[in-house]
């Protein structure tokens, strides 16, 4: 089942709370309207008493005879009373029968009471009473003034049929507005939708069309541009990533080839196939190196290089390291030289901090000069293990961008290394939760130096 457009939603919202708006106007209107009425009445009637209770004291007077605005034929009525109930005088048609009950007289003598009555003697309609004590010379009489509700039970049925009518007629247009509004405020959604469905791969630098309103949906806009932004960075670097891969990779195999035709071919001698063949097993190493080197970068894109944390002397670490790269430093004349602390301790992988400090090292060695140092150090609560050379260190417009793969100092060069080492090395330090950084020295050299966090 398919679930209702957020448009019919939002209108149904609209609707729903428009009517609960306008029940509750209406319930306040009405209830207003009947007290204001209720009021008026109770006025009328404070009024009329006043005025009766005058021509009472008057001797001779008759409620009776009493006409004009003080008691209306079939509107009004009024009716004196001794303390005992008993009738001494009323307006025509109420016969001789107390409107009050007991208590009620016994209240009225005591001061001003209102009552309802739903009918009384000669007026089938309901009214509303008022009982206050009068005196008549020396006597105490209730005086009771009433009036019939029937002005206002129509006026407030009135109300209660237009109410009944623009109610409804109000919900329906409010209804019908909320549902234009919500198609226009979602409009950009729609046309942000019917963008982001038309981009593929290969269209991935279009954008969503963003709308100036300044709201939500503008932010939304933005905030999707920005995604679609780092996701079409990802995508060039993943495709530049292939390409140099591809690149890299058809070096060694065609250099591979080569040999192994030239073996097939031209080897007149066993020791020219055994040329051939350790040549050939140079480059299949140099491809395994690169694989392996390659697969560690795709682990790390993906959050799934697995480190095997232990606790490490840095002294130890560096010693080991040198100890690899001894023997090819005694080939070259160069020297290579370990200062640490022997208390400086850090936790990590050992397999992986040796294959990035490797990789320095053979930097160093490849590309540097003179003395190859490997220190260790505390800083600010990290552990910085550094490797620095005397060369000729790295060209300033190639220091910006020494740990982005595939990058050399020298891009015509086509042999040597894949530009990965580098790379490779603040892939490991970033699995450790630190860094990697690159400097020339002050006089010469290169210094490339991997931070890491101090253990606990």
């Amino acid at each position: 089942m398919r679930r209702i457009p957020i448009r019919l939603r939002v209108a149904a919202a609209f609707a729903v709370a428009m009517a609960i708006v306008l029940a509750g106007t209406g319930f306040f209107l009405y209830s207003r309207l009947e007290s204001d009425l209720r009021g008026s009445l109770d006025g009328d009637l404070r009024l009329r008493a006043q005025d009766l209770a005058a021509l009472v004291r008057q001797p001779g007077s008759s409620l009776a005879t009493a006409g004009g605005r003080l008691v209306e034929q079939g509107e009004s009525y009024a009716q004196l009373l001794d303390p005992r109930g008993s009738v001494l005088q009323a307006t025509p048609g109420l016969g001789h029968r107390s409107l009050l009950s007991g208590g009620e007289l016994a209240r009225a003598g005591a001061g001003t009471i209102y009552s309802d009555r739903r009918r009384v003697p000669g007026l089938d309609e309901p009214s509303r009473l008022l009982a206050t004590p009068v005196s008549r010379g020396r006597a105490r009489l209730v005086l009771v003034v009433g009036a019939t509700q029937q002005n206002g039970a129509e006026t407030l049925s009135s109300l209660r049929e237009e109410l009944l009518i623009a109610g409804p007629l109000a919900l329906v247009l409010a209804s019908a507005a909320g549902y234009l509004l919500a198609g226009l405020a979602l409009r950009p959604v729609e046309a942000m939708r019917r963008r982001a469905a038309a981009i593929t791969a290969e269209t991935a630098g279009e954008r969503l069309p963003v709308a100036p309103t300044g709201d939500e949906v503008e932010r939304l806009g933005e905030t999707l541009n920005a995604m679609l932004g780092r996701l079409d960075a990802g995508l060039q670097r993943e495709r530049q990533f292939v390409a140099d891969a591809g690149h890299e990779l058809r070096t060694p195999l065609a250099l591979l080839r080569t040999e192994l035709e030239l073996a097939l071919r031209h080897a007149d001698s066993a020791e020219e196939l055994r040329e051939a063949v350790r040549r050939s097993s140079d480059e299949a190493d140099r491809l395994g190196r690169l694989a392996e080197d390659l697969l560690l970068i795709a682990r790390t894109d993906q959050g799934q290089l697995q480190l095997r944390r232990e606790p490490l002397g840095a002294a130890e670490l560096l010693e080991s390291v040198a100890t690899r790269f001894s023997w090819r430093a005694e080939e070259e004349g160069r020297r290579l030289r370990v200062a640490a602390p022997a208390d400086l301790r850090l936790d990590g992988d050992r397999i992986r901090l040796e294959q990035a400090l490797g990789n320095l090292v053979d930097n160093a060695l490849r590309h540097g000069a003179g003395e190859v140092r490997l220190a260790a150090s505390a800083v600010d609560g990290t552990v910085e293990l550094a490797v620095a050379d005397d060369g000729p260190g790295f060209p300033p417009a190639f220091l910006g961008r020494v740990f982005e793969r595939f990058a050399r100092a020298d891009e015509s060069r086509t042999g040597g290394g894949a530009g990965l080492g580098l790379s490779i090395v603040r892939a490991i330090a970033e699995a450790h939760g630190g860094t990697a950084k690159a400097a020339n020295g002050e006089g010469a050299g290169a210094a490339v130096s991997l931070v890491l966090p101090s253990p606990r």
